[in-house]
């Protein structure tokens, strides 16, 4: 499996170097449980919520022999998905070998050093992005 992450235009594509041993993906169901006088408690099924995931790896600072990519390095990483959030602009998820392909937006993102080898460790924590459609009618 590879993970992409892109713009919404794809004019900026990044596939993550080293992909998570795991990672899940939660569907919530907004349903709401509501006290009757007689009845007790009752559930009203909702509809879905929004999908969320956290991804957490590291961007490689030197080439690997698992590394997925290597056409960024490191910081390079974390400077393009800065330049995402400062956009404030959905992006795209897919990931292949899967039914995932969504937009998203990014939540938080957590990079950081942590044993010396100079790679980018972070956690990437993305949320479903729903694009809004307004139906239009002609008042008479």
């Amino acid at each position: 499996m590879d993970i992409f992450l892109s713009t919404m235009d794809r004019k900026q594509i990044i596939q993550l170097p080293i992909v998570p041993a795991e990672f899940k993906i939660p569907s919530p169901v907004n349903n709401e449980v509501f006290t009757t006088i007689n009845q007790g408690d009752i559930k009203l099924l909702g509809r879905r919520g929004l999908k969320s995931l956290t991804i957490d790896s590291f961007f490689p600072s030197k080439v690997y022999p698992f590394s997925r990519n290597n056409k960024y390095f490191g910081w390079e990483y974390y400077e393009i998905i800065e330049g995402w959030i400062d956009k404030r602009m959905p992006i795209r998820l897919i990931m292949s070998n899967t039914p995932i392909n969504m937009l998203v937006t990014i939540e938080n993102f957590e990079p950081g050093l942590q044993d010396g080898s100079g790679d980018v460790y972070y956690s990437l924590a993305l949320s479903e992005f729903k694009e809004i459609i307004l139906e239009t009618k002609k008042v008479k």
